[in-house]
This record gives C-alpha cells, sequence and structure tokens, in this order.
C-alpha cells in the first residue's frame, strides 16, 4: 500500500515542515530580540 512514491512525498513534506517551523523560531526569536534591545534603550517603538 505504501509504495516508493508515497513515502518520497511524505519524506520531502516532514522536510518542508520542520524547515518552515524552524524559519517561524528564527523570525519570532529576531522579533524577541529587536523588541528587546528597543526596551532597554529606551527606544520609543
Amino acid at each position: 500500500m505504501l509504495t516508493e512514491q508515497v513515502l518520497q512525498n511524505l519524506m520531502q513534506a516532514a522536510t518542508m515542515m520542520w524547515q518552515g517551523m524552524l524559519g517561524i523560531f528564527v523570525v519570532i526569536g529576531l522579533i524577541a530580540l529587536i523588541v528587546y534591545l528597543l526596551s532597554k534603550t529606551g527606544g520609543t517603538a
């Protein structure tokens, strides 16, 4: 039932999913860092 093509598609989907999640966490981390630095320097954002 699980052919080679299905397994290959599932592996590609899993790779895309974790890369997307990693990208989201990186962006959230950068935004948090910018907000922290702005609040530390007393900037009005």
